[in-house]
């Protein structure tokens, strides 16, 4: 039986919170705050960043926290089961790329041809290395569209 759901948020252990605060809005445009806390027991502070249309990234920041795996591209990611990257649909591909690359982006998959006709894909590692990969969809070809 199935139920309705919708994405809400994604979430990203981060090494420095106000770092990658300042990345996400500049780069991204994750420029509202949707809530911010704090767990000093647990040497936690979290932001919850918010895009003008209502994409959500969680950063959450863990005193002591590594990383314990760094992966070379998308197929290398594969090695390890769990969270791969995430995905944002962007109209412009080949700008979206070169606008993070040059935020500081780190190249990983340069802007190409997608599976689905007419669909192009890129990826990049944000600052701290996080994976995101950037979708231009197909242009619809349907009648009144």
């Amino acid at each position: 039986m199935s139920f309705p759901v919708r994405f809400h948020h994604v979430s990203l252990s981060v090494a420095d919170l106000d770092a990658q605060r300042r990345w996400y809005a500049g780069a991204l445009g994750f420029t509202e705050v949707v809530e911010e806390f704090e767990v000093p027991e647990a040497g936690v502070r979290t932001a919850v960043l918010q895009t003008p249309d209502g994409t959500r990234v969680e950063l959450i920041e863990r005193a002591g926290s590594a990383r314990t795996q760094t992966f070379t591209d998308p197929m290398d990611v594969l090695r390890a089961q769990g969270y791969g990257h995430w995905a944002l649909e962007v109209g412009d591909l080949d700008d979206a790329f070169a606008r993070l690359t040059g935020a500081g982006a780190q190249p990983v998959w340069p802007p190409a041809d997608a599976v689905q006709l007419g669909a192009r894909f890129g990826y990049v590692k944000d600052p701290e290395g996080n994976l995101i990969e950037l979708i231009q969809p197909a242009v619809s070809r349907e009648p009144g569209r």
